[in-house]
């Protein structure tokens, strides 16, 4: 399809009058939105008359705390107000240490090669799948989960460890922005 002039006349009053680029492609038929994106480009065509979409604000989101620990209130005094700051002390609480889990070696007999890997037999992967050794677990798995007891400890963490570890990682991040 060529850009005649009465084309690219209608592609820049209706871009003019703010209708997307699809809807453009629709108008003028026999072309994609890409194509008028293209040309759009191309012409230099810049700014609307009215913007494709609804401008609506949108919801802020809470700002976290830049000091935590700092609560800032606000007095009326006359016909201005002051910003006061209260510095509140926390109690650090140390976090938990996290429970050190130790890799358990299985005899040869236990171990599980892809051939006889079943529902009955745990599934955690052992060693590098291109290796000569590479198993899985093969011991029997807990109810209604693929792995065995021992690899579900490492596998699952209970949501309140990974939200700990979240904010853990979040305040280091913190500390080492601030240097």
């Amino acid at each position: 399809m060529a850009w005649t002039e009465d084309r690219v006349e209608t592609l820049k009053k209706l871009w003019a009058e703010g209708l997307s680029a699809s809807q453009i492609a629709n108008r003028l038929g026999g072309v994609t939105r890409n194509a008028v994106i293209g040309k759009v480009h191309r012409l230099g065509l810049s700014g609307r008359a009215t913007p494709s979409r609804a401008s609506r604000p949108r919801p802020s989101k809470p700002r976290q705390p830049s000091h935590p620990g700092r609560i800032n209130t606000f007095r009326s005094a006359g016909a201005t107000a002051l910003k006061t700051e209260t510095v509140v002390e926390k109690s650090p609480i140390p976090d938990p240490e996290p429970a050190l889990i130790r890799e358990v070696v299985f005899p040869p007999g236990e171990r599980a090669t892809i051939l006889n890997l079943c529902d009955k037999t745990c599934r955690w992967p052992i060693g590098d799948p291109s290796a000569e050794e590479f198993h899985f677990c093969g011991r029997k798995p807990s109810a209604n989960m693929p792995y065995c007891p021992h690899h579900c400890q490492i596998a699952y963490q209970p949501i309140q460890d990974r939200r700990r570890q979240r904010r853990a990682a979040r305040r280091a991040n913190v500390k080492f922005a601030n240097g």
